[in-house]
Protein backbone atom coordinates (compact mmCIF):
# COMPACT_ATOMS: atom_id res chain seq x y z
CA UNK A 1 0.00 0.00 0.00
CA UNK A 2 1.53 3.70 -1.12
CA UNK A 3 1.33 6.19 1.77
CA UNK A 4 -1.32 8.74 -0.93
CA UNK A 5 -3.43 5.17 -0.79
CA UNK A 6 -3.37 5.02 3.25
CA UNK A 7 -6.58 6.86 4.69
CA UNK A 8 -6.52 9.59 6.09
CA UNK A 9 -7.87 9.61 10.09
CA UNK A 10 -10.81 11.49 11.27
CA UNK A 11 -10.63 15.16 12.01
CA UNK A 12 -12.86 18.35 12.89
CA UNK A 13 -13.56 20.26 9.17
CA UNK A 14 -13.94 23.67 9.43
CA UNK A 15 -14.43 26.41 6.32
CA UNK A 16 -14.47 30.26 6.82
CA UNK A 17 -16.38 30.79 4.14
CA UNK A 18 -16.86 33.34 1.68
CA UNK A 19 -19.13 35.79 -0.48
CA UNK A 20 -22.01 36.83 1.46
CA UNK A 21 -23.10 34.08 2.72
CA UNK A 22 -19.76 33.93 4.64
CA UNK A 23 -21.59 35.99 7.74
CA UNK A 24 -23.88 32.75 8.13
CA UNK A 25 -22.25 30.01 10.59
CA UNK A 26 -23.38 26.61 10.81
CA UNK A 27 -21.88 24.15 13.21
CA UNK A 28 -22.78 20.48 12.58
CA UNK A 29 -22.43 17.60 15.21
CA UNK A 30 -21.49 13.97 14.13
CA UNK A 31 -23.12 10.91 15.95
CA UNK A 32 -22.20 8.26 18.62
CA UNK A 33 -19.23 6.27 17.41
CA UNK A 34 -18.76 8.24 14.48
CA UNK A 35 -16.81 11.12 13.24
CA UNK A 36 -16.82 14.60 11.32
CA UNK A 37 -16.54 12.31 7.87
CA UNK A 38 -20.17 10.90 8.32
CA UNK A 39 -21.50 14.80 7.89
CA UNK A 40 -18.54 15.49 5.53
CA UNK A 41 -20.35 15.80 2.28
CA UNK A 42 -22.79 17.93 4.03
CA UNK A 43 -20.53 20.19 5.25
CA UNK A 44 -18.60 20.55 2.03
CA UNK A 45 -21.68 21.11 0.17
CA UNK A 46 -22.83 24.36 2.59
CA UNK A 47 -19.54 25.13 2.56
CA UNK A 48 -19.59 25.53 -1.28
CA UNK A 49 -22.73 27.83 -0.62
CA UNK A 50 -20.24 30.12 1.00
CA UNK A 51 -21.42 29.09 4.62
CA UNK A 52 -18.73 28.99 7.13
CA UNK A 53 -19.13 25.87 8.57
CA UNK A 54 -17.34 23.76 11.58
CA UNK A 55 -17.45 20.21 12.47
CA UNK A 56 -15.99 19.36 15.54
CA UNK A 57 -14.26 15.69 16.27
CA UNK A 58 -15.86 14.85 19.62
CA UNK A 59 -13.80 13.35 22.85
CA UNK A 60 -13.46 9.89 22.12
CA UNK A 61 -14.26 9.84 18.79
CA UNK A 62 -12.29 8.97 15.91
CA UNK A 63 -10.08 6.50 17.74
CA UNK A 64 -11.60 3.27 19.37
CA UNK A 65 -13.77 2.58 21.90
CA UNK A 66 -11.61 2.35 25.07
CA UNK A 67 -11.01 5.76 24.68
CA UNK A 68 -14.67 6.10 24.15
CA UNK A 69 -14.89 4.24 27.02
CA UNK A 70 -13.49 6.76 29.17
CA UNK A 71 -15.67 10.17 28.05
CA UNK A 72 -18.91 11.25 29.19
CA UNK A 73 -21.97 13.22 27.83
CA UNK A 74 -20.65 16.24 28.69
CA UNK A 75 -17.63 15.81 27.17
CA UNK A 76 -19.13 15.71 24.06
CA UNK A 77 -21.23 18.34 24.55
CA UNK A 78 -18.96 20.92 25.25
CA UNK A 79 -16.65 20.04 22.71
CA UNK A 80 -19.63 21.37 19.98
CA UNK A 81 -20.56 23.92 22.45
CA UNK A 82 -17.19 25.71 22.49
CA UNK A 83 -16.89 25.44 18.32
CA UNK A 84 -20.66 26.59 18.47
CA UNK A 85 -19.80 29.62 20.01
CA UNK A 86 -16.55 30.54 18.55
CA UNK A 87 -18.12 30.04 15.15
CA UNK A 88 -20.91 32.52 16.62
CA UNK A 89 -18.83 34.60 17.68
CA UNK A 90 -17.25 35.13 13.66
CA UNK A 91 -20.24 35.09 11.69
CA UNK A 92 -23.25 37.51 11.83
CA UNK A 93 -26.00 34.73 12.29
CA UNK A 94 -25.24 30.86 13.34
CA UNK A 95 -27.44 27.72 13.10
CA UNK A 96 -26.81 24.00 14.83
CA UNK A 97 -27.38 21.05 12.95
CA UNK A 98 -26.44 17.28 13.75
CA UNK A 99 -26.92 13.61 12.73
CA UNK A 100 -28.16 10.84 15.00
CA UNK A 101 -26.79 11.38 18.63
CA UNK A 102 -25.52 14.82 16.77
CA UNK A 103 -28.82 16.17 16.50
CA UNK A 104 -29.52 15.79 19.93
CA UNK A 105 -26.37 17.62 21.05
CA UNK A 106 -27.55 20.10 18.45
CA UNK A 107 -31.00 19.95 20.30
CA UNK A 108 -29.78 20.89 23.44
CA UNK A 109 -27.42 23.49 22.21
CA UNK A 110 -30.24 25.47 20.84
CA UNK A 111 -31.80 25.23 24.27
CA UNK A 112 -29.26 26.82 25.90
CA UNK A 113 -27.97 29.49 23.62
CA UNK A 114 -30.24 31.13 20.87
CA UNK A 115 -29.49 29.83 17.61
CA UNK A 116 -30.81 31.18 14.27
CA UNK A 117 -31.97 27.32 13.50
CA UNK A 118 -31.80 24.08 13.85
CA UNK A 119 -31.82 20.93 10.72
CA UNK A 120 -30.90 17.74 11.77
CA UNK A 121 -31.34 14.16 10.24
CA UNK A 122 -31.98 11.06 11.80
CA UNK A 123 -32.15 12.73 15.73
CA UNK A 124 -31.60 10.34 19.10
CA UNK A 125 -33.63 10.74 21.78
CA UNK A 126 -34.68 7.12 22.80
CA UNK A 127 -33.73 3.35 21.92
CA UNK A 128 -34.87 0.51 20.21
CA UNK A 129 -33.04 -1.71 22.85
CA UNK A 130 -35.01 -2.28 26.20
CA UNK A 131 -31.85 -3.03 28.20
CA UNK A 132 -30.74 0.66 27.69
CA UNK A 133 -33.97 1.20 31.11
CA UNK A 134 -30.83 -0.93 33.30
CA UNK A 135 -28.03 0.46 31.80
CA UNK A 136 -26.56 1.95 34.52
CA UNK A 137 -26.39 -1.77 36.82
CA UNK A 138 -25.54 -3.49 33.66
CA UNK A 139 -22.81 -1.57 32.64
CA UNK A 140 -20.77 -2.94 35.56
CA UNK A 141 -20.82 -6.48 34.38
CA UNK A 142 -20.86 -6.24 30.74
CA UNK A 143 -18.33 -4.00 28.92
CA UNK A 144 -18.92 -4.02 25.85
CA UNK A 145 -21.55 -5.21 23.24
CA UNK A 146 -22.10 -5.18 19.60
CA UNK A 147 -22.43 -2.56 17.41
CA UNK A 148 -26.06 -2.13 15.79
CA UNK A 149 -25.64 -2.71 11.90
CA UNK A 150 -28.22 -2.13 9.44
CA UNK A 151 -29.17 -4.82 7.24
CA UNK A 152 -28.80 -3.91 3.21
CA UNK A 153 -27.45 -0.93 4.24
CA UNK A 154 -26.78 1.66 0.96
CA UNK A 155 -24.82 4.85 3.12
CA UNK A 156 -21.10 4.63 2.00
CA UNK A 157 -18.65 3.35 4.68
CA UNK A 158 -16.02 5.75 6.88
CA UNK A 159 -13.23 4.96 8.39
CA UNK A 160 -14.17 6.35 12.11
CA UNK A 161 -11.87 4.59 13.73
CA UNK A 162 -12.17 0.88 16.05
CA UNK A 163 -15.61 0.97 16.78
CA UNK A 164 -15.95 -2.98 16.61
CA UNK A 165 -17.33 -3.14 20.04
CA UNK A 166 -19.98 -0.85 21.52
CA UNK A 167 -18.68 0.20 25.53
CA UNK A 168 -21.82 -0.11 27.50
CA UNK A 169 -20.31 2.67 29.66
CA UNK A 170 -20.94 5.23 26.45
CA UNK A 171 -24.06 3.88 25.62
CA UNK A 172 -25.08 5.10 29.69
CA UNK A 173 -23.60 8.80 28.88
CA UNK A 174 -25.43 8.44 25.67
CA UNK A 175 -28.98 7.60 27.66
CA UNK A 176 -28.35 10.81 30.09
CA UNK A 177 -27.31 12.91 27.09
CA UNK A 178 -30.73 12.17 25.18
CA UNK A 179 -32.44 12.49 28.63
CA UNK A 180 -30.73 16.13 28.78
CA UNK A 181 -32.01 17.00 25.55
CA UNK A 182 -35.55 15.89 25.89
CA UNK A 183 -36.11 18.05 29.28
CA UNK A 184 -34.17 20.74 27.34
CA UNK A 185 -36.79 20.66 24.01
CA UNK A 186 -39.29 23.30 25.75
CA UNK A 187 -36.89 26.08 25.79
CA UNK A 188 -35.86 25.69 22.33
CA UNK A 189 -37.45 29.00 20.60
CA UNK A 190 -35.67 28.85 16.92
CA UNK A 191 -37.31 26.89 13.89
CA UNK A 192 -36.20 23.25 13.91
CA UNK A 193 -35.87 21.08 10.70
CA UNK A 194 -36.20 17.00 10.91
CA UNK A 195 -35.19 15.13 8.16
CA UNK A 196 -36.33 11.22 9.13
CA UNK A 197 -35.62 7.87 7.34
CA UNK A 198 -38.71 5.89 6.94
CA UNK A 199 -35.90 2.69 7.60
CA UNK A 200 -33.64 3.93 10.50
CA UNK A 201 -32.82 0.31 12.59
CA UNK A 202 -30.73 2.99 15.35
CA UNK A 203 -33.03 5.73 15.73
CA UNK A 204 -36.74 4.24 16.67
CA UNK A 205 -39.78 6.37 15.98
CA UNK A 206 -39.86 7.59 19.38
CA UNK A 207 -37.68 10.47 18.99
CA UNK A 208 -39.85 11.71 16.48
CA UNK A 209 -42.74 11.86 18.56
CA UNK A 210 -40.81 13.13 21.33
CA UNK A 211 -39.70 15.77 19.15
CA UNK A 212 -43.31 16.73 17.84
CA UNK A 213 -44.23 16.97 21.97
CA UNK A 214 -41.52 18.83 23.04
CA UNK A 215 -40.62 21.24 20.15
CA UNK A 216 -44.67 21.63 19.63
CA UNK A 217 -44.79 24.68 16.57
CA UNK A 218 -40.83 25.24 17.04
CA UNK A 219 -41.08 21.88 14.69
CA UNK A 220 -41.45 23.53 11.59
CA UNK A 221 -40.51 20.90 8.81
CA UNK A 222 -40.38 16.96 9.00
CA UNK A 223 -38.72 16.09 5.91
CA UNK A 224 -39.23 12.38 4.95
CA UNK A 225 -36.27 9.99 3.52
CA UNK A 226 -37.56 7.23 1.54
CA UNK A 227 -34.71 5.73 0.32
CA UNK A 228 -32.04 5.90 3.23
CA UNK A 229 -31.43 4.02 6.44
CA UNK A 230 -29.61 5.90 9.17
CA UNK A 231 -26.69 7.74 8.40
CA UNK A 232 -28.34 9.45 5.73
CA UNK A 233 -25.97 12.13 4.87
CA UNK A 234 -23.75 9.21 3.25
CA UNK A 235 -27.02 7.76 1.30
CA UNK A 236 -29.11 7.57 -1.14
CA UNK A 237 -31.17 10.80 -0.18
CA UNK A 238 -28.09 13.26 0.56
CA UNK A 239 -28.45 15.28 -1.84
CA UNK A 240 -31.76 15.97 -0.75
CA UNK A 241 -30.90 16.81 2.58
CA UNK A 242 -28.44 19.42 1.24
CA UNK A 243 -30.81 21.36 -0.87
CA UNK A 244 -33.17 21.36 1.96
CA UNK A 245 -30.83 22.27 4.52
CA UNK A 246 -29.35 25.10 2.82
CA UNK A 247 -32.68 26.75 1.51
CA UNK A 248 -33.73 26.35 5.16
CA UNK A 249 -30.51 28.28 6.64
CA UNK A 250 -30.69 30.59 3.71
CA UNK A 251 -34.16 31.80 4.31
CA UNK A 252 -33.91 31.90 8.07
CA UNK A 253 -30.69 33.82 7.71
CA UNK A 254 -32.62 36.21 4.80
CA UNK A 255 -35.30 36.71 7.76
CA UNK A 256 -32.81 37.95 10.43
CA UNK A 257 -31.49 40.27 8.30
CA UNK A 258 -34.86 42.28 7.80
CA UNK A 259 -35.47 42.05 11.17
CA UNK A 260 -32.31 43.67 12.26
CA UNK A 261 -33.15 46.24 9.03
CA UNK A 262 -34.14 49.48 10.52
Amino acid sequence: MSESSIPSPPAAFSYPGHGPNARIGIAICHGFTGSPLSVLPWAEHLASQGYAVTVPLLPGHGTDWRHLARTRWTDWYRSFEAAYLELARNTETCFVAGLSMGGAIALLTASRHTVAGVSVVNPGLSFYDRRVRVIGVLKYFQRTTLPIEEEQATAAVTNDGDYSRTPLAAVHELKKLFGAAARGLPKVTAPVQVFKSRTDAVVPPTSLALLRKGLGSHLTEVVDLHSSGHVATLDVDAPEIFAKSSAFFHALARQNTALETP
